[in-house]
């Protein structure tokens, strides 16, 4: 693969580096419905919520259909929760939906309809974090932000330096570094952003990185200091067998998959859950507002 020229010395040139991560863009970049001009900002915000901890090959199907289905922020408000959180199907994190759903009530009532640009008001709407509201503002209105995900946040961590992960949480020492590397145009600052975090989704990889593919390989101080191992392990997540995000998940597959409520408590799928976990994971939901109750002494829910 061909790399960008760029001065390979124990200094690194910023602007040479960002330079060859976007020409790197330029050539190898997926080709997703999100990033093409007819997507608009809508297409864009859906998509990243979409992606929250979710591969692209699981959302791209769901993208398509949903904005088909609601292909603006409008047409979303106008339906209900519970088809919302249908449609969601197995993508996980049902309360994604819902907050999408919210979010898009929240633009018709307060914004028009119009997706807005400005980050900080990004920021006010219902499920858009930090990350969401720089990236609808970077990729959906070419403004110039810094934005921070994993994949971003592990490229600068190994190039810039030296370690093979990023803090378990963003640091103020880490934001400056990244924010540092935007280039003041605003058009090249939106390949930058898109583009580090292209090459950490493909090739800087959290585990079996490519650094052979990497374009910037022969700056990057982890490579160079041998690939060292992090110290210690992260704790380790909830394992999914058997775990209250399991449970939730089967309640919520019952209740998308009819439109009569649902006898949980009785049901096969969930008689071997304790009682107690069951109860916890169905008060939960009800709390989220992702379920309700139609009969509790029968054990009944809906969506």
């Amino acid at each position: 693969m061909p790399r960008a020229s760029h001065p390979s010395s124990s200094v690194v040139d910023d602007a040479a580096v960002v330079r060859a991560v976007i020409e790197w863009f330029r050539r190898e970049a997926r080709v997703l419905p999100w990033r093409e001009v007819s997507a608009y900002a809508w297409g864009v915000l859906v998509s990243e919520v979409m992606l929250q901890q979710t591969p692209v090959s699981r959302v791209l199907p769901l993208w398509r259909e949903w904005m088909k289905r609601w292909p603006s922020p409008e047409a979303l408000a106008a339906a209900r929760q519970e088809d919302v959180v249908r449609a969601w199907g197995q993508l996980g994190y049902p309360m994604r939906a819902r907050r999408l759903w919210q979010c898009a009530g929240a633009i018709v009532r307060d914004h028009d309809g119009v997706v807005p640009s400005d980050e900080a008001t990004l920021r006010t709407l219902p499920g858009l974090g930090d990350y969401t509201a720089a990236a609808v503002a970077a990729f959906g209105f070419g403004v110039r932000t810094v934005v921070l995900d994993t994949n971003v946040r592990r490229v600068v961590a190994r190039v810039w330096g030296g370690v093979p992960l990023p803090p378990g949480h963003l640091t103020r020492t880490e934001r400056e570094r990244a924010a540092a590397l935007v280039p003041e145009d605003p058009a090249e600052s939106v390949e930058w952003n898109i583009g580090a975090m292209e090459l950490g989704a493909l090739v800087c990889r959290s585990h079996g990185p490519r650094c052979e593919e990497c374009p910037i390989s022969d700056v990057c101080a982890w490579f160079n200091a041998g690939r060292p191992e992090a110290s210690a392990r992260r704790a380790s997540s909830q394992p999914w067998q058997g775990s209250d995000r399991q449970v939730r998940g089967r309640v919520m597959a019952l209740l998308r998959g009819s439109d009569a409520p649902v006898n949980v408590t009785g049901h096969a799928s969930l008689l071997d859950v304790p009682p107690g976990q069951l109860d916890r994971c169905l008060a939960a939901l009800v709390a989220d507002g992702l379920a309700r109750i139609v009969s509790e002494e029968r054990g009944t829910y809906a969506l």
